[in-house]
């Protein structure tokens, strides 16, 4: 059976990827569902990327995600999980039984959203992972008045090809112990 294209503009450009109907995947995805209800993963000339909306994450793959990108709440992987679990939504990308890339919201419920974690590991950078991600998050709060995301330096360009602009003339500001992340 040939895979229905979702993406076609996408998947042309990226010329790296396929994103697949739910009607064209394996009943093992079934149950995965994204913004739409519908499940998501990407064929990769390397393996399959899948696309999963789920707060039911293994904590050892949480902390492996987090330290590789080198945040600090890495080292408090209770309190980690805890945070991801009380968010509005997850979605994590898993090559095979290895998990790729997070990200989270936390929302009011109809007007302001906030994105407080993308993530993606370093091997997987550049190939679309938390393009996919921040995609479907912005799908599932299409009808939102404001998206917020405080963003690192070296990857306001990201955000910018994804739709974010500096907020005028605010300075993101916190209460906050660390030195990182």
């Amino acid at each position: 059976m040939e895979p229905a294209i979702i993406d076609a503009d996408i998947a042309a450009i990226r010329g790296q990827w396929i994103l697949l109907a739910a009607d064209d995947l394996n009943s093992e995805y079934a149950d995965d569902r994204c913004a739409n209800g519908r499940a998501r993963r990407q064929e990769w000339r390397m393996g399959v990327i899948d696309y999963r909306s789920t707060k039911e994450l293994p904590i050892v793959d949480i902390v492996n995600l987090y330290k590789s990108n080198e945040w600090s709440s890495a080292q408090k992987p209770e309190i980690l999980l805890k945070a991801l679990k009380n968010s509005e939504n997850v979605i994590s990308a898993w090559s095979e039984d290895r998990l790729i890339g997070l990200g989270n919201a936390i929302s009011d419920g109809c007007l302001v959203v906030y994105y407080p974690h993308l993530l993606v590991l370093p091997d997987y950078h550049g190939r679309g992972v938390g393009r996919e991600i921040i995609r479907q998050l912005k799908e599932i709060y299409k009808d939102f008045h404001q998206h917020i995301i405080v963003s690192e330096f070296n990857a306001v360009n990201f955000y910018q090809s994804v739709g974010f602009s500096r907020a005028g003339n605010t300075v993101p500001m916190w209460i906050y112990e660390g030195n990182d992340h």
